[in-house]
């Protein structure tokens, strides 16, 4: 598989709303400019996702701000892996429209959303990025407030990728992934108070913006964590527009992108509880999964559908670097799902 690599700046869409040029990089090079997209507006896509986990202390959270067009769907998850069971609480805004007011940079521009519901805001700064959410009505009204530090080393390499669909060349997945941002802070609902601290607890950041076709399946997987006391993670993923040009598959070692080619996920769809597989074509990434909680979602609104698996639990295995050396990764804390959305 031959992987194009973009190493410059450049504009992500030309004047006919087709990508410049497709492929990965190891930093968000792509120019994003939502009025050259062709697309109704029910097609163009943008979100940001945040997942912070606690190797060590067995419980993290997860932050959605997403608008779709015709819907704004934002949503707080409390996980807990010791006693495998999760707590969401979402809120849906009808014709947003992408006035949500999502960056068309990952590196800078805040975000904020707020109901009755839930809070969410997303701060921006140098090498940082504070989560700052809270939800009265959490937990039954226990009632949920949130304030994480997520350190971004911004020298390290990032999962960037672009591509297109077959059926639709104008339809783009553009995506920005950031592994192994310690975290620091802490959350409260109702009289407990659950830390996080830099030795164990680390935050992903998964960036999207984009023109989608309506039917789409996909499977991502995502894990960071320390290795001799080296930061390491890994991204993964596949199944939805054309990845002729480029992978989003990566291994993520002291700050350095080592590119792999097609990954797949062995999963029985009867029981995602039982072990995965994650394999790849190139040999250089073999891993079990053992899943200790699935969050399972499934809903469907007039002409919009969704059913989600998002498994968190175990990798174990073993993964090569582009020097040639393999390292033995024991039981690291991380995520898997496969995903079906018609929108």
């Amino acid at each position: 598989m031959k992987q194009n690599e973009i190493t410059r700046p450049i504009e992500l869409l030309d004047d006919e709303g087709h990508i410049t040029e497709e492929g990965w990089a190891r930093r968000p090079f792509w120019r994003y400019d939502r009025s050259r997209i062709k697309a109704p507006w029910y097609r163009i896509k943008e979100w940001d996702y945040y997942c912070v986990l606690s190797q060590k202390r067995g419980y993290g959270i997860a932050f959605t701000v997403s608008d779709l067009g015709y819907a704004g769907l934002s949503s707080i998850v409390w996980l807990d892996f010791i006693n495998r069971t999760f707590t969401p609480i979402d809120s849906l805004k009808l014709l947003t429209l992408g006035k949500l007011g999502h960056s068309p940079v990952p590196e800078r521009g805040d975000l904020h959303y707020k109901d009755k519901k839930l809070s969410i805001s997303y701060l921006i700064g140098d090498g940082e990025r504070r989560i700052v959410a809270e939800s009265p009505s959490f937990g039954e009204g226990k009632g949920l407030k949130c304030d994480i530090r997520l350190k971004q080393d911004m020298s390290a390499d990032s999962m960037n990728i672009a591509t297109s669909w077959k059926e639709n060349r104008r339809a783009f997945y553009y995506n920005h992934k950031v592994n192994c941002m310690p975290a620091l802070g802490e959350v409260i609902i109702g009289d407990e108070t659950f830390k996080f601290e830099p030795e164990d607890s680390v935050g992903v950041l998964d960036w999207g913006r984009g023109y989608w076709t309506y039917r789409n399946r996909w499977f991502w997987g995502s894990a960071s964590g320390l290795y001799e006391g080296v930061p390491i993670g890994w991204n993964l993923g596949y199944g939805f527009s054309d990845r002729t040009p480029a992978s989003e598959n990566m291994i993520f070692y002291n700050g350095r992108a080592h590119k792999l080619e097609e990954i797949e996920f062995h999963i029985d769809p009867e029981n995602y509880l039982a072990p995965w597989k994650i394999t790849s074509s190139d040999g250089r990434f073999e891993m079990d999964f053992e899943p200790v909680l699935n969050r399972h979602s499934k809903f469907k609104v007039l002409m919009l559908s969704s059913i989600q698996n998002q498994l968190f639990g175990y990798y174990s295995g073993q993964l090569i670097l582009d020097d040639g050396r393999t390292l033995h990764i024991d039981k690291m804390l991380g995520l898997a799902e496969d995903v079906l959305n018609q929108w």
